[in-house]
């Protein structure tokens, strides 16, 4: 196992102590990614193998993965190594796991996919590789070719590894666009030039060069590129072109002659790309250069048979699956019936036009355009399966939400676009019209007033309207310079300052009157104005200086100048809490914070090893500044004593703007030159304030006053506008003030991803009235209750808008779809006479008579009646697929089930169980009744099972929160629970609870139990060697106060002595200290203790024992007494852990440092292997297989490498974890399956005895693997190896204590909760919660 391998040197020694200060784990969590698009400049950016595809941002690879389970891809990696722009990737055909990318930096890498890592490197290459392909004819060996050539062709391993020169490819009359490898004939390749002529050569033939040309272009010297090449798979010899301008050409390449040339409906077309479709011989697609229509072709026609516009900007590159997605779910259909009968029915033939018998079997067409957008399209059911629409394809430079709306984020680009998303769904909503060059910063306006100021490298400055999706005004007082930095003043709407490569800082007014020109030595590139003062504004410049101007003044001399930086500062930003406070970034790789009123410096940020960029100060808690640099980490500061709190590697290139929104306080957007933004919580930073909110402390504890919190050594407090509105509004607040308390509280440090939308449904369960309902409620999860009314008025809405004048923005649908949309909600719900009518609306007659019959046979008639009219009027007889609504609920449930359709399945569930959809009563049997109550039962059960099936869906993509609305919008409050439990959203899972009260009581309490293990996490030191384990939030928190705030949770919950006696047996203290909790916890002294266990132990009571001796002034005496028991009880065949885990519990919470005594050594192996061992068998209980067998093999290290007497074998701890995988493995798999080996007799039995000694889990639905938010977003350069697995960890980290071992997040919880001891073997308690 990859695990032991790495790990196996930790059991035997002791100098894990070393790692011991490093141990952290990252604090600032991610939790959302909004991908680069693909690049539109180089040729072979799209590659698809097997059931994965990648495309090319510029720097860096996005990796797409098919989830089997939903049949949906997602991403899977970034892979990103490269420095300069990547210029083609080729997947190798031999390999799936294997793929070359190369890039203008001269360099060509050859990637794992699997592993997610690089296996070769080839820098230096003679050229840059242009073009780049895998060779068909060799496992290893890859071809890449600039410009005229030669062709280099590189072996990777074996004993010809090296680059060698193609013998004849090379010295070509024009620059090579692309070439492709025969996939059958040996050595055989084909080049397409610029000049449209192409090249090609095979072994034993005579090569030719430059041959092939379109004829309009013989004689002359104009170029018509090829811009796509492909060869025949049917073929040896046949090969498809497509020039540019003169189409597409199937070309004999061996007698040099034109077979066919295909024909477009219009001149105007032009080829991009083109691709054979794998699955339908003689078929291929095409891509359009200017607008994105997609054409299907066969070689036996001349025209297409089907066109298809897919976006208004044309296609860049396209790629078809091989093996395109099978069904979602698999169903209970029936099976298909080899034997027929006289009752068979018969199944007739379709009736197939010219065109239609040209249908593509299902395919899957991997499709890239020139605006970035990415999709995945099938082609069969003509929809998009996946698209990822207007990503940036360039670097980032400037990112800032919406004055007036949280979930609104703008970004800026070096592609020459603005770009708006709405940050819970990750998609673009609005993109500035037209390219702008480089833009460098944006500032909004402020309030709703719509607009964005952008500032660019070469044309002036500009303000775009964002609703009317037009640039209103333009600002060109700096010539051609670039503008680094645009500022809107948010106290003065008129106000406007840029500055610039010219050496001014302009404050004009929005309608163009310049009010300041101020000059400085040298480039200016940042500027910001006070947000205390609304006429005091900052910048930073190239002579190494931060100057403040006062702008009410008619003077354009500095106030302050303030030196020490020792390169250009970039970035100046003042303090929105501490009023003459601001900080500078410099290329110096420092921030330097300056108070104005002292006129001095007041501290030096050191850390960055590279020039500082993004700069962000937090709006709630005074001394805690972000920063972004080109060493591409985000750092957190403190800046009080200026230490770093936490560090964030996962952009793969520098970090440019920093943003957050004041009412969101903890959410930060980053964006960088890797082309992506990213989203993360602060929350973790603020642990104990968050618990102090939670356990009603005193408002002197969550808000504070900006000049106490910044003193040294005090703890966090929240001092913004959003944190004093929240205690305004509740101390006016005349209904229950503990649960709004914790809604608002919740909303305001929750990141985005579902929490408003929990809450709304919290406010549905306990009566709210639904006119309160906030106006965004219907596009989220809505209660069933509602469901059915929202979608229908939004059907009737849709019915009824009219299109702005302007549009609406990116995607808006035109009226048709508008119509076409509402008809399809009118439908599932059972309406279908206003379907019928939407259809006539739109000309779609057949789709509306074939459905009539379904209102009444009078109202077929009557609308058969007015369809012959309308076709004698316009003559004419389109041929429209029939749409046939019949009542059968299941199978339409089952249907869109099968098409992982999850949402559309739950509302025509709902729809059945209020009775919208009528019950097609199919004859019964005699004696058989068949009555609706009875249905309205199938349906609820079916209900409830789309809704679990949809709650899954978003939990395994790490969206817990929504997982949790799924169940609430059903009134499941114990699964809605649980599942934020299992995403360890323990926070929001208390606060959610408490509200909802006794329905969700049980779980609140074991949220409430697991929160206080989190605090339970102080600073524990090892008097021998000194080291300390230290999580973040114990920097904020005096070392008291965690074991005041977990006791303050503990006391929350009923039946709370045993859990408050494992926090005081843990606590490290002084006597009086330890006495003190204990006195809280309305427990005995520590002297009385002693007394109670001497007394418990004579008495032969094992667990009062335990108990008593954690709690005295001697810990240690428990173990024996503890373990004597749990090995006698183990040692009898009928065990189960019931018997033994409370003991077992009980001791692991005995004091690090007493545990880890040298007198301790041989008791605490022994309880590291029973912890181990029983930590396995509940592994298996709550089904945690990722960790079972990491549990096992740990409990087997232990028993081989210490010396120990338990009553456990190895042989017999490796019998049950085989045992357990065949078992499981026959649950999970088709005895069809070719791999599948049956358990064996022994090892069912093995497995039987293993289940029958495990405990009843006490809560429902907390059986089931975590999944934590952001579980299935990739890093791009943080890259770290699971020591239990040996592969690269997708989603968050955690570090064990030596400070380099890591293994997933979620693997680390789910080995707290069966198993509290770290993996290293140390006895040092986990943490990860």
């Amino acid at each position: 196992m990859a695990w032991m391998t790495y790990i196996s040197n930790w059991f035997e020694q002791d100098d894990w102590y070393e790692g011991l200060q490093r141990a952290n784990m990252s604090q600032v969590r991610q939790v959302g990614l909004l991908a680069a698009g693909c690049q539109p400049w180089n040729k072979d950016v799209c590659a698809a193998n097997g059931d994965r595809f990648a495309y090319c941002a510029t720097l860096a690879i996005y990796i797409y993965q098919l989830d089997h389970r939903y049949n949906e891809f997602k991403l899977h990696a970034i892979m990103s190594e490269h420095k300069k722009t990547i210029t083609a990737i080729s997947w190798c055909p031999h390999n799936p796991d294997l793929f070359a990318s190369g890039s203008t930096d001269n360099l060509v890498i050859i990637w794992n996919v699997a592993e997610q890592k690089v296996i070769a490197k080839l820098n230096n290459t003679k050229g840059i590789p242009a073009s780049l392909s895998w060779c068909w004819n060799a496992d290893d060996a890859v071809a890449f070719i600039s410009h005229r050539g030669p062709l280099f062709i590189w072996t990777i391993s074996g004993p010809d590894s090296g680059v060698t020169v193609h013998k004849e490819a090379h010295s070509f009359l024009s620059d090579i666009c692309i070439f492709r490898w025969h996939t059958q004939k040996k050595g055989k390749v084909v080049f397409g030039h610029i000049d449209g002529s192409l090249s090609i050569f095979q072994p034993g033939n005579k090569n030719q060069k430059h041959v092939l040309r379109p004829e309009s272009l013989e004689g002359t010297d104009e170029e018509d590129p090829v811009t796509a090449l492909e060869w025949d798979p049917l073929s040896v010899d046949y090969l498809l072109v497509a020039n540019l301008h003169y189409g597409i050409r199937l070309v004999d390449s061996e007698s040099l002659y034109c077979i066919t040339t295909f024909n477009f409906p219009s001149a105007a077309a032009s080829v991009q790309c083109l691709a054979w479709v794998p699955s339908a011989p003689g078929m291929f697609v095409t891509g359009d250069s200017q607008v994105g229509v997609l054409r299907i072709w066969n070689v036996s026609r001349t025209t297409p048979i089907e066109n298809f516009k897919l976006k208004k900007t044309g296609f860049h590159c396209l790629h078809v699956l091989n093996s395109p997605p099978q069904k979602k779910f698999s169903l209970q259909s029936p099976t298909k019936n080899h034997y027929t009968s006289s009752t068979s029915e018969a199944v007739p033939s379709p009736t197939l036009t010219q065109n239609q018998a040209f249908s593509l079997p299902p395919g899957h067409a991997v499709c890239c355009f020139m605006d970035g957008g990415v999709g995945l399209y099938d082609m069969g059911a003509r929809k998009w399966d996946f698209l990822r629409d207007l990503g940036h394809v360039e670097t980032i430079f400037d990112c800032k939400f919406k004055p007036d709306d949280p979930n609104i984020l703008a970004t800026a680009s070096f592609d020459g676009t603005i770009k708006v998303w709405d940050i819970n769904t990750l998609t673009a909503v609005y993109t500035s019209p037209g390219n702008e060059g480089v833009i460098y910063s944006i500032s909004w306006a402020p309030g709703g007033l719509n607009c964005i100021a952008g500032a660019t490298s070469r044309n002036g400055a500009f303000i775009w309207d964002v609703r009317k999706g037009k640039i209103i005004q333009r600002f060109n007082e700096h010539g051609k310079d670039g503008i680094f930095c645009i500022a809107w003043s948010h106290k003065d709407s008129k106000r406007i300052a840029t500055c610039s490569g010219d050496g001014f800082c302009i404050i004009r007014t929005v309608d163009n009157k310049v009010l300041h020109k101020y000059k400085h030595p040298a480039a200016v590139y940042g500027c910001d104005w006070s947000q205390n003062n609304k006429d005091m504004i900052a910048t930073g410049c190239e002579d190494k200086n931060v100057r403040v101007y006062y702008v009410a003044t008619s003077s354009d001399q500095p106030l302050k100048i303030f030196n020490g930086h020792t390169a250009k500062v970039f970035h100046v930003k003042w303090s929105p809490l501490r009023e003459g406070v601001l900080c500078s970034g410099s290329d110096d790789g420092s921030i330097r914070i300056w108070d104005y009123t002292q006129d001095a410096c007041i501290n030096i940020l050191s850390g960055h090893t590279a020039p500082v960029r993004g700069l962000m100060w937090n709006t709630e808690i005074p001394y805690l500044l972000v920063s972004g640099s080109w060493d591409y980490t985000i750092k957190v500061w403190d800046t009080r004593e200026g230490t770093c709190l936490d560090t964030v590697y996962d952009h793969g290139a520098d970090v440019y703007g920093l943003t957050c929104h004041p009412s969101r306080p903890f959410t930060m957007a980053s964006c960088s030159r890797d082309s992506t933004v990213r989203l993360w919580s602060l929350t973790p930073l603020i642990t104990p304030l968050q618990i102090n909110i939670l356990v009603d402390r005193t408002w002197e504890e969550v808000i504070g006053n900006t000049d106490n919190v910044i003193e040294q050594g005090t703890p966090p407090l929240l001092c913004g506008k959003v944190s004093r509105d929240i205690k305004q509004e509740i101390e006016k607040h005349t209904g229950d003030p503990r649960a709004k308390k914790l809604r608002w509280f919740s909303e305001c440090l929750s990141p985005p991803g579902g929490s408003d939308n929990l809450w709304n449904l919290v406010a549905v369960i306990k009566g709210q009235d639904d006119s309160l309902l906030p106006q965004n409620y219907c596009k989220g999860i809505m209660h069933l209750k509602h469901l059915i009314k929202f979608r229908t008025s939004e059907a009737q809405e849709l019915t009824t808008v009219k299109m702005s004048k302007f549009g609406g923005g990116i995607g808006v649908p035109t009226k048709e779809e508008r119509l076409k949309e509402a008809a399809e909600i009118h439908l599932r719900l059972g309406q279908i006479q206003r379907y019928c009518e939407l259809m006539v609306e739109l000309g779609e007659w057949d789709k509306a008579l074939s459905i009539a019959p379904g209102v009444s046979v009078k109202y077929w008639k009557k609308l058969m009646q007015r369809r012959a009219d309308q076709l004698i009027q316009e003559d004419k007889d389109d041929v429209i697929p029939y749409c046939i609504a019949v009542g059968d609920v299941k199978k339409l449930v089952n249907f869109f089930m099968s098409k992982g359709q999850l949402k559309e399945a739950l509302l025509v569930a709902q729809a059945a169980c209020e009775g919208s959809i009528q019950t097609l009563h199919i004859s019964t049997p005699k004696g058989a009744s068949c009555t609706d109550e009875i249905y309205k039962e199938d349906y609820n059960e079916l209900l409830h099972k789309v809704t679990k099936d949809l709650a899954e869906w978003y939990f395994q993509d790490g969206r817990a929160v929504l997982a949790a609305c799924c169940h609430l919008a059903v009134d499941d409050i114990e699964l809605a629970m649980a599942y934020l439990i299992r995403g360890n959203e323990l926070e929001l899972a208390v606060s959610v609870g408490t509200v909802l009260g006794e329905s969700a009581a049980p779980a609140t309490h074991y949220a409430l139990e697991l929160l206080a293990r989190k605090c339970m996490m102080i600073s524990t030191c090892f008097p021998s060697v000194g080291y300390s384990i230290c999580f973040i939030y114990v920097m904020f928190f005096p070392f008291h106060e965690n074991r005041n705030l977990a006791a303050d949770l503990l006391l929350m919950t009923p039946d709370n002595e045993l859990h408050l006696v494992k926090l005081c047996a843990f606590y490290p203290g002084c006597t009086e200290e330890i006495n003190d909790l204990h006195e809280k916890c309305k427990l005995p002294t520590v002297e009385e203790c002693m007394k109670l266990a001497e007394t418990a132990h004579a008495d032969g009571n094992v667990f009062e024992t335990v108990k008593y001796y954690l709690l005295s002034q001697e810990p240690e005496k428990a173990l024996p007494v503890g373990i004597a028991f749990i090995k006698k009880s183990i040692s009898n065949a009928n065990w189960t852990v019931n018997t033994i885990f409370p003991v077992l519990d009980l001791l692991s919470y005995i004091r690090t440092e007493k545990l880890l005594l040298h007198t301790c050594t041989e008791a605490r192996n022994e309880l590291l292997i029973l912890c181990g061992y029983i930590g396995a068998l509940l592994a298996i209980q709550r089904q945690y297989q990722s960790i079972v067998p990491a549990l096992y093999e740990y409990t087997s290290q232990l028993l081989k490498r210490r010396k120990v007497s338990v009553p456990l074998k190895i042989e017999h701890l490796s019998e049950e974890l085989d045992a357990w995988r065949a078992c499981t493995q026959s649950d999970n798999r088709s005895s069809e399956e070719a791999s599948y080996t049956p358990p064996s007799d022994s090892q069912r039995m093995v497995y039987a005895t293993l289940v029958k000694r495990l405990k009843e889990e006490p809560l429902k639905g907390i059986i089931g693997p975590d999944y934590v938010t952001g579980s299935n977003l990739p890093s791009h350069s943080d890259i770290h190896i699971s020591c239990f697995t040996g592969v690269k960890i997708q989603g968050p980290v955690f570090f064990l204590e030596d400070g380099k071992s890591t293994i997933s997040l979620n693997d680390a919880l789910m080995w707290a909760k069966v198993n509290p001891f770290s993996p290293l073997g140390t006895g040092i308690r986990l943490n990860p919660f």
